[in-house]
């Protein structure tokens, strides 16, 4: 018991971390009417916490290079404590995303790329993959119980217990902090580039926020935003710099590394093919976990109007079945091999997807509609149970940190366009639908499609029937009318979760695409030794 001491405490750390995010995604009925606020605002909360830690993951991981990864593991942990706090007395919308969104994502970022390297200094051989299958398997109980407990709570008492419940688990692990012990380092601490620092965060926060405003601005055609450029939205435009600030990123760190300085990045690590292909897998895993998360909430409490605790109770089948096989499958992975694994993660994903959508109804088949979540939750713990481990024996020791932040910066960013992404597909087919069936119904009036239209024109969100229909009576049309344009919502409604969640299926079926250089057990996996050249690590056929 006592060599997993550390493992303790470094795992409740990943739990702490998924449990809120899955809190917050079970809430989100809650949350837009205790804020009086809407959907895309929430998304944009829950979008925003992911961008941070995306942007600032590698920063992170660098800093337990500079400070140490213990002490960066447990100020990581103050801050994340200071941001859950002030979490549970938000007043308004905007203070939930400072304290949420910013400085627990901050936080997070701080610990996160320390508790991988910790965990691999911590553990060698077997005990590696052991390690990492809980760590896997603790992620998965976080997503299962974060339902469940956010649902119940949020629905007899306040979400805002949840936060000041974290706030307890940071003071009692902080006061654990003897338990996990550092290797120290040998030869001198590398410096922080502060360039790279800045055009990283700012390349992948532009790309996110582009993202995430295409639901609002548009992607092509002008939607809502609050400027054009050359007569086209502005989104493709944001993307597009974001490609260029990444671009230039890229060629800092070139130039800081055959200058001899310090990159943020040594970026020819991203030349071996492992901890490529495993950082891909890692970045699909997120988007795809995190799409379903965002619309599956939306589909049982927007449509089927359960509030959160009934939610959860409807979410616990993915959960506890990614909760087993994440345990399970870390010692298949060594018998069958990584590679194997994940496409099996990912064949099981593209059933589940195909099966969900037949459960998209008005009235929901809880019994089909369990099966296909347990199943998500097969894939998804398939999955959680094999590629931290890929990723962190494709580095060598003095390595760990700043693969770690690559390793949650590629699952952070997942998470990011995952809410982001999947959501303006959303809210893009809904519009789509209900602007399609409006200009068809024949019981609707040119002056009933003409007030649509320009209601169209300010902005769709994914809101109730009821208040559609309420909408529709404010608007002065006759009872008949009303009914139509509540119909045809009620449909389009269902059209634009079929979409979103057909979406996650197409990023499910590309993700077989990088999974050809992940090890097949064949051969063992070695980490990368000093002086071993790039691209020469583990079995990869």
């Amino acid at each position: 018991m006592k060599r997993w001491r550390a493992l303790i405490v470094l795992g409740t750390a990943q739990f702490l971390m998924v449990l809120d995010t899955s809190v917050m995604n079970v809430s989100i009925s809650q949350l837009v009417k205790d804020f009086d606020t809407e959907v895309t605002t929430i998304q944009a909360v829950i979008t925003l916490y992911a961008l941070v830690m995306a942007a600032f993951m590698i920063i992170g991981g660098r800093l337990g290079d500079i400070l140490g990864r213990r002490r960066v593991f447990f100020l990581g942990l103050m801050v994340y404590g200071t941001g859950s706090a002030l979490t549970a007395v938000a007043p308004t919308v905007w203070v939930l995303a400072l304290g949420w969104s910013v400085i627990e994502g901050l936080g997070a970022a701080l610990v996160l790329p320390a508790m991988a390297a910790l965990v691999a200094e911590s553990y060698r051989g077997p005990d590696r993959a052991v390690a990492y299958g809980v760590i896997g398997g603790l992620a998965g109980a976080g997503i299962a119980v974060g339902p469940l407990l956010g649902g119940w709570v949020t629905t007899y008492l306040t979400w805002r217990l949840v936060f000041a419940g974290e706030v307890v688990v940071v003071l009692a692990m902080l006061l654990c902090r003897r338990m996990i012990a550092e290797t120290p380092r040998p030869g001198r601490r590398p410096g922080l580039d502060g360039i790279g620092a800045v055009l990283s965060a700012a390349g992948l926060g532009l790309g996110v926020f582009g993202v995430l405003q295409s639901s609002t601005w548009g992607w092509v055609t002008p939607r809502n935003p609050p400027f054009t450029v050359f007569g086209f939205a502005p989104t493709l435009f944001v993307i597009g710099a974001a490609v260029l600030v990444l671009a230039g990123f890229a060629r800092w760190e070139r130039h800081r590394d055959a200058q001899g300085a310090d990159p943020l990045v040594h970026l020819p690590m991203l030349r071996r093919p492992v901890l490529r292909s495993g950082l891909l897998a890692l970045l699909g895993q997120n988007l795809i976990l995190l799409g379903l998360f965002f619309v599956i909430p939306l589909y049982l409490q927007v449509v089927q109007g359960f509030d959160a605790f009934q939610t959860g109770l409807r979410l616990l089948p993915v959960s506890i079945a990614m909760l087993a096989a994440s345990v399970l499958a870390s010692a298949l992975g060594r018998a069958a091999g990584p590679r194997r694994i994940v496409r099996l993660a990912l064949a099981v994903l593209t059933v589940a997807v195909i099966w969900l959508l037949a459960t998209i109804d008005p009235v929901i088949d809880d019994a089909q509609f369990a099966g296909a979540m347990a199943l998500v939750g097969v894939g998804t713990g398939l999955l959680a149970s094999q590629l931290g481990n890929v990723v962190q024996s494709s580095a060598g020791e003095e390595e760990r940190s700043e693969v770690g932040g690559l390793q949650f910066t590629a699952q952070n960013l997942g998470s990011a366009l995952g809410t982001a992404l999947i959501g303006s597909i959303l809210l893009g087919a809904l519009a789509h639908a209900f602007t399609a069936q409006v200009a068809d119904d024949p019981r609707l009036s040119e002056e009933a499609r003409k007030q649509t239209g320009i209601a169209l024109e300010s902005g769709i969100s994914f809101v109730t029937t009821d208040q559609v229909h309420s909408a529709a009576q404010g608007a002065g049309l006759p009872p008949s009318e009303v009914e139509a344009i509540t119909d045809n919502y009620a449909s389009a409604q269902l059209d634009g979760l079929k979409a979103a969640i057909l979406a996650t299926g197409g990023v499910t079926v590309a993700t077989f695409l990088v999974t050809s250089n992940l090890p097949t057990g064949k051969g063992r996996t070695k980490p990368r030794e000093s002086g071993t050249p790039a691209g020469t690590v583990g079995s990869s056929r």
